[in-house]
């Protein structure tokens, strides 16, 4: 099995990647490998994919293409010599934040970029294309748990702005072109080689230094925060079974997480939403240190409380998460430590 995967210098698509590796399949990487954060934990990520490679699959096991993906003649060239199977999107400008002071990043990374995949992925009959997309596009939506049944259409920032429209790109082609596509909603995702701009990494490194923490919304909002590892075993599952056809889907009803094209949405999180505070008070003990709180109301574009409802992805691949919040920071708090040598 050759898999293309874009954004494997990332921090899920790292996790990804080193699992399809361990696997026995070909990965092809395609990332830019920029400087929105620090380029050298992406380096770092992509060593020890190599290391990964000679250790399973040997040197041709895993390719590494550095491109933008919104470069359309090196999307075009990659699929004409690589000629993959399946493809796995997890490529993105990511933040909420960052959306409010800089849009034009999204619109060249998650829209022109995700036009450049779907086209090649038409032109060279790809068997399926699973893609990353996010709790955020629920918005203004506070009936929990969040359900892919329900509507997604009251954004809030213009990231999520930017996912909601990838779907709605997908179900375009699964429509015209029979493409069968998946998009995965990822809620709050944490664990080793995690980005330096989230709030567990932000956390950890400031209670380690002594230094004081932003707590936003007084702490008292909740994310349904999710294990890496149980990401990725969610991601490979939802690739594996390619979208189909939902026979009972009905215009005068439509359901928006499947369609009569082969679409479908799911979301992937931990079902079991914890509180900002209780989290932090995991990395306390992590840490072996308490942290210096600095409260600080609600910032825009956040969202009180997400809670994903992932009944229909265990129904359809077995999907469970497994990973316990002080199992999962105690590792991410290890691996930390490790690398920075704290």
């Amino acid at each position: 099995m050759k898999v293309l995967e874009t954004g494997h210098a990332g921090f899920i698509g790292f996790h990804l990647a080193k699992r399809l590796l361990e696997r026995g399949y070909v990965v092809v990487g395609f990332d830019v490998v920029n400087d929105y954060y620090d380029p050298a934990l992406k380096e770092a990520r992509l060593a020890s994919l190599g290391e990964t490679a000679r250790t399973h699959g040997g040197r041709d096991s895993y390719h590494c293409i550095r491109a933008n993906l919104a470069d359309r003649a090196a999307v075009e060239a990659c699929f004409t010599a690589h000629k993959p199977d399946r493809v796995i999107n997890l490529a993105a400008q990511p933040g909420v934040r960052y959306s409010l002071v800089n849009p034009h990043a999204y619109v060249e990374s998650n829209l022109i970029a995700f036009t450049n995949l779907l086209e090649a992925c038409r032109h060279h009959e790809t068997a399926h294309l699973t893609y990353a997309s996010t709790s955020s596009v629920y918005g203004a939506n506070t009936a929990m748990p969040f359900s892919e049944h329900d509507g997604a259409n009251h954004p809030l920032q213009f990231y999520a702005a930017t996912k909601r429209a990838n779907e709605l790109m997908a179900h375009s082609y699964s429509h015209l072109f029979k493409l069968p596509t998946t998009g995965l909603r990822f809620f709050t995702v944490y664990g080793p080689w995690g980005r330096p701009d989230m709030a567990p990494y932000l956390f950890t490194k400031a209670i380690l230094a002594g230094e004081p923490i932003k707590v936003f919304n007084n702490g008292h909002h909740a994310r349904d925060f999710t294990f890496v590892s149980d990401i990725v075993e969610g991601v490979i599952r939802a690739s594996d079974q390619i979208a189909t056809p939902n026979p009972s889907w009905t215009s005068d009803t439509p359901d928006p997480a499947t369609s009569r094209a082969p679409y479908r949405i799911f979301n992937i999180g931990n079902n079991a939403p914890v509180e900002l505070d209780t989290f932090i008070h995991a990395i306390e003990e992590a840490c072996g240190k308490k942290a210096i709180r600095e409260l600080m109301p609600m910032q825009p574009g956040d969202v009180p409380s997400t809670f994903a409802d992932v009944s229909a992805l265990e129904t359809a691949v077995g999907y469970k998460p497994a990973t316990s919040v002080k199992d999962g920071v105690d590792a991410f708090v290890a691996w930390y430590r490790a690398y920075h040598n704290v």
